[in-house]
């Protein structure tokens, strides 16, 4: 019943755009601190962009900062991520996350062991 659905992506050309989209059920993303992740082929996921639950605590990895956004629409359950100048580098599965402990956008980015809740991944490829 508690579940993260993610969509949105899809093969894209470098330097091309994509729009992800994370709608929780069973429970409330207002309460949550929420986050993406990417997982690559032959590496440890890691924590793309994540934002507090009032919307002014943001992070960025610094290899996505300047082209990603991150937003949440709590009314709509949903959280999204603006992926813009793709690059194929930027090929993974991407995960979105929920806590409802870690409070800092950068605390949960960095610590994936920790976080409750776990969408099941979209696929992201950047051809080049």
């Amino acid at each position: 019943q508690v579940q993260l659905a993610e969509s949105g992506g899809g093969l894209v050309q470098s330097g091309g755009s994509l729009r992800l989209s994370c709608v929780a059920s069973g429970f409330t993303l207002d309460a949550h601190t929420i986050g993406w992740f990417r997982e690559a082929p032959g590496k440890e996921r890691e924590g793309v962009s994540c934002i507090s639950r009032r919307d002014g605590n943001t992070y960025y990895a610094d290899s996505v900062k300047g082209r990603f956004t991150i937003s949440r629409d709590n009314a709509k359950n949903t959280v999204y991520l603006q992926m813009n100048s793709l690059k194929p580098e930027d090929t993974a599965v991407y995960y979105c996350a929920a806590d409802s402990t870690l409070r800092r956008a950068g605390s949960m980015c960095n610590s994936p062991a920790l976080l409750d809740y776990w969408g099941q991944g979209t696929q992201v490829t950047v051809s080049s």
